[in-house]
């Protein structure tokens, strides 16, 4: 049996796409991601707030190993968790059956994210942490807004240590206009 084609699919279904980077910068994203997460408890233990909840340690993921994503950027980061979460509030509110209200919160906020280029990955699990605890509104102060907000403010700061990279990426510049 020629097991060539098998192996050659297996191989590019198996294929990495993403960019190889050294180990320096692989551990900075690392250490980056920790002290994230390390902020977030600290500011958590000071104020007795709730400042972590399982997606950011995935919007670390993109924050610290992708910051030059457009999915890593600040508005997409914190408009996307704000977004998702307040869509997932709202059909909790609205539709008590998880069964209804799940799939019905993440299409609503996918759709919304996507809509308003605010996509942000890990925040598409936003509407179904809302719908299994099933916070109140304030969740959307303590962790989503202040919570994402450290996120990008390490982040950036990270970002600023020389050797990093250039976080958030600038705006585009206008297209220069001609005149005939």
């Amino acid at each position: 049996m020629n097991s060539g084609p098998v192996r050659r699919r297996l191989r590019a279904f198996l294929h990495r796409p993403q960019q190889t980077v050294g180990w320096p910068a692989a551990l900075r994203a690392g250490i980056g991601g920790g002290v994230a997460i390390g902020l977030l408890l600290a500011l958590a233990r000071l104020s007795g707030q709730p400042w972590l909840m399982a997606p950011f340690g995935a919007s670390c993921v993109l924050l610290f190993s992708l910051p030059a994503s457009p999915l890593s950027q600040p508005a997409n980061v914190i408009g996307g968790h704000l977004l998702s979460t307040a869509i997932g509030l709202a059909v909790a509110q609205w539709l008590p059956d998880a069964v209804w209200a799940m799939p019905l919160a993440a299409m609503l906020a996918i759709a919304a994210m996507a809509g308003l280029r605010v996509t942000h990955p890990p925040a598409g699990a936003d509407p179904l942490l809302v719908l299994l605890a099933r916070p109140d509104w304030s969740f959307l102060l303590f962790p989503v807004a202040l919570g994402s907000l450290a996120l990008v403010a390490v982040a950036w700061c990270v970002h600023r240590v020389p050797g990093g990279v250039r976080y958030p990426l600038p705006p585009p510049r206008p297209e220069p206009t001609r005149t005939s």
